[in-house]
């Protein structure tokens, strides 16, 4: 077989540095031990991730994808409810009542002298 140029993968994909980035992520989910698309004829990762997309055996899509959510530090599930916004609703439906309707300025007193009263040395 032909050796891959750049040339050949520039066709498919026209910005070299998204080539680069798709190129290097699928060599190495090569690595990590994908199924290949393309024979490897004693061709090293990188050579063999480079003929596939040349060859357009790929679904570029599925491959930005999984690169995308590879790069992410943090994993948004949307799924879950965001528990600050929640939280107060979730009180009301078990049949709480907010606790800051419920203080009164007596209880709010008490709470006032009470941390002025302890001294530094009884916390931690």
């Amino acid at each position: 077989m032909a050796r891959v140029t750049v040339e050949d993968c520039v066709e498919v994909i026209p910005n070299r540095f998204d080539l680069v980035l798709l190129a290097s992520h699928r060599s190495r989910s090569i690595s990590a031990g994908a199924t290949l698309t393309v024979d490897r004829d004693n061709d090293k990762t990188p050579v063999v991730a480079l003929r596939e997309i040349a060859d357009e055996t790929l679904d570029l899509e599925d491959l930005r994808a999984g690169l995308v959510t590879g790069l992410q530090r943090v994993i948004l599930d949307d799924d879950m409810p965001d528990e600050k916004d929640d939280a107060p609703i979730l009180a009301l439906e078990h049949g709480e009542t907010d606790p800051q309707k419920e203080m009164s300025a007596d209880d709010l007193m008490k709470a006032l002298q009470g941390d002025r009263d302890n001294d530094s040395s009884s916390r931690f």
